[in-house]
């Protein structure tokens, strides 16, 4: 439905019109339900629906009983713990003690409600129940969404991209998780299957930025909150901030593989993940940069809290010349990223910044000669003459679409005579229509062989880039390409192949926060007048 996180699936043939809503119920204050409801309508005709319910908690290792309750209702008691959950219905669910239905037939404008979740304390007449809460639950949606402040030409998009990014969202911790599944294949029969259902500092910084520009501010708020628990639990003395935790601030993500088939037999399948013990030091520029945008757009931080903050930028001052694993989570091994030592530099930049504002006592003559050295490091270190480019760690010979990033952030104008240079190394290396290719390794792609997915964020980044170069008939034209690639709900996954087909885990937080930024640059680039100079040089 226009607005809502309510899905409504119309089936259409000769003798039949069929609405199914499915939606998780939350009321007008944001009270949960903890619940699944979904409503099944005969518009026109009368029909017959088979019914099938597979139960599979603990990733299939559990055993689950369901105890049969007037036929209607029961819950479904996992193995021999007291964790259990109810499923319910206006219909008989039995056809014996415990078998369930195999099918039901419904009249034309008959509706069946089927409940899965907490189900002690519903009412008996189901239908007004689920009638209420889809009403309130479209309500609350509408309501929210219309704190967005973008008025451009991509509105649909841009709205839908929020509303995705808000169910990725914490509503009890203020965490945004990457995405909502886990082990769905970057290469089909791949073994790059991981799980995205945790916390990122780097993605859930910019998913903040996101609220932030399209003026959600209490989600900004909600999760600085969280991060300045995390903080403020996690350093005894040393630096130790991990690059994702738990939505509940928790830190254990121990990966292991799990016996199940894996989609389209891509396996392993993994829980849990192991890169939670990198060394990723981008993360402090992407952090920093959304805590100096909520100090000067939402509100002042605390004192305290920047004492903890401080804690972290001396840890980029000690250690931003070290190698590490990368935004893309290289597991094999460390090296000296550009993109790593970009945002370094986006760390201290926006501290300095930041400081200036509030005249927070700080060593600022350190930071802005560390500034300073990393700025003239990736000057010097991660140029190629023979290339005539930038590349994306020291001694490659190649590009990345982490490079993208670069005027993204204004450490370099996207007029600059070597960034253009740049660019027309990664257009010829990694672009393929409008999507975009990154590159882990130091061999420039065959596009025709079989690889992993385009990288979905990358395309978006790519967008953003030529519009803030001034090419704003090009970059609109690819951005309407781009979301053509969108499912026909409007939702991206992280990746995908040349074929359309979306690969890895979705939706993907990363993609459309990237959607998001490219569509407000556009729209800002055409409408260069109603922005301030600062504004300009403050928002990315």
């Amino acid at each position: 439905m226009l607005d809502t996180n309510v899905l409504l699936t119309r089936f259409f043939s000769k003798d039949h019109t069929i609405d199914i809503i499915d939606f998780m119920p939350i009321s007008n204050d944001g009270e949960r339900q903890n619940q699944i409801i979904r409503i099944v309508k005969p518009i026109r005709g009368d029909a017959t629906f088979s019914f099938d319910l597979d139960i599979r908690p603990e990733y299939g290792q559990a055993q689950c009983k369901p105890i049969n309750i007037n036929g209607k209702f029961f819950y479904c008691k996992i193995d021999e713990t007291n964790n259990e959950f109810g499923f319910s219905s206006n219909l008989k669910l039995f056809k014996k003690s415990d078998e369930f239905i195999a099918s039901f037939s419904l009249e034309e404008s008959q509706v069946a409600i089927f409940i899965l979740g907490n189900t002690k304390n519903l009412q008996d007449n189901l239908n007004d129940y689920a009638s209420s809460q889809l009403e309130a639950t479209v309500k609350y949606w509408r309501n929210w969404i219309k704190a967005c402040q973008y008025e451009g030409a991509f509105a649909d998009s841009v709205r839908r991209s929020a509303l995705t990014l808000k169910l990725l969202t914490s509503s009890e911790y203020g965490a945004t998780v990457a995405a909502a599944t886990f082990s769905l294949p970057e290469k089909i029969g791949g073994t790059r299957n991981y799980d995205y259902r945790f916390t990122w500092i780097r993605d859930a910084a910019f998913s903040m930025y996101a609220f932030m520009r399209m003026g959600f501010f209490d989600e900004a708020k909600d999760f600085m909150r969280w991060i300045h628990n995390c903080i403020e639990d996690n350093l005894n003395g040393d630096i130790d901030l991990q690059i994702m935790y738990r939505v509940d601030g928790t830190r254990d993500l121990t990966e292991k593989e799990v016996n199940l088939e894996g989609y389209a037999n891509s396996k392993p399948v993994r829980i849990g993940n192991k890169a939670t013990e990198q060394l990723q030091l981008d993360i402090f520029g992407e952090l920093m940069d959304t805590i100096y945008l909520f100090d000067k757009y939402g509100e002042p931080i605390t004192f305290s809290f920047w004492e903890h903050i401080e804690q972290l930028l001396e840890f980029v001052c000690k250690n931003w010349n070290s190698a590490d694993h990368g935004i893309w989570e290289v597991r094999e091994t460390k090296r000296h990223y550009l993109y790593t030592r970009v945002m370094c530099w986006v760390a201290l930049d926006r501290a300095i910044k930041l400081v200036r504002k509030r005249s927070f006592p700080t060593d600022l003559e350190r930071w802005i000669k560390n500034r300073n050295l990393i700025h003239k490091d990736i000057y010097d270190n991660f140029w190629n003459e023979e290339l005539d480019s930038s590349v994306h760690f020291k001694d490659a010979q190649t590009v990345d679409s982490s490079l993208l990033i670069m005027p993204l952030v204004q450490f370099i104008s996207p007029y600059d005579s070597k960034w253009l240079k740049t660019l027309k190394v990664i257009e010829d290396q990694l672009k393929t229509d409008v999507l975009m290719y990154r590159n882990m390794d130091d061999e420039i792609l065959v596009k025709s062989r079989e690889t992993e997915g385009t990288f979905l964020v990358g395309a978006f980044w790519y967008v953003e880039c030529l519009a803030r170069g001034g090419q704003l008939e090009k970059a609109t034209h690819y951005f309407q390409k781009l979301l053509g690639y969108g499912n026909h709900l409007g939702l991206f996954a992280e990746e995908m192949d040349e074929s359309g087909r979306h690969l890895g885990n979705f939706p993907q937080a990363f993609t459309h926060l990237g959607l998001i930024s490219a569509a407000f640059n556009l729209h800002r680039q055409k409408h260069k007048a109603n922005y301030t100079i600062e504004d300009s040089y403050d928002l990315f």
